[in-house]
């Protein structure tokens, strides 16, 4: 698998996927093990955190979106991380230029460690979202909401 392969759902999959989903939450909302089971047989047992992260991946996709899995010790070129964050490579560079997020030099090249770039990414989320509710509490105060 290469590190910045997406997969992509057909958009047949979107309510197999909706469907899977709503199947896999059911099956995790209860207590011990896990048992996948094949319709050509057999069955498996994985782990909570994988189906946790297949549950991820099953959203997106019921949302007709495509996913890219990588290890996060994977490193990112600045172009592989500016695509996974949809902004711009200088945009990018200047977010690690001013240490926002952690990064290495290999030669004249920087490169981005996965687990950095989503740490970064999360708490951007968590800091626009908290932004957003203040500004909702602010206008239900002022009657504007």
């Amino acid at each position: 698998m290469s590190v910045a392969t997406p997969f992509v759902p057909d958009p047949s999959d979107a309510e197999l996927a909706g469907s899977a989903l709503r199947d896999l939450q059911h099956a995790l909302a209860s207590e011990g093990p896990v048992h996948l089971r094949f319709a050509e047989g057999g069955d498996v047992v994985v782990p909570r955190s994988a189906l946790t992260a297949l549950g991820e991946i099953l959203s997106t996709f019921a949302q007709g979106e495509g996913v890219t899995v990588l290890p996060t010790r994977s490193e990112l070129t600045t172009q592989q991380a500016a695509d996974a964050m949809r902004v711009s490579r200088p945009y990018l560079i200047g977010l690690l230029e001013s240490g926002k997020i952690a990064f290495r030099t290999v030669g004249s090249h920087r490169r981005v460690q996965a687990a950095s770039l989503v740490s970064y990414m999360r708490a951007d989320e968590s800091e626009r979202r908290a932004a957003a509710d203040a500004l909702s509490a602010e206008a239900r105060e002022l009657g504007l909401a």
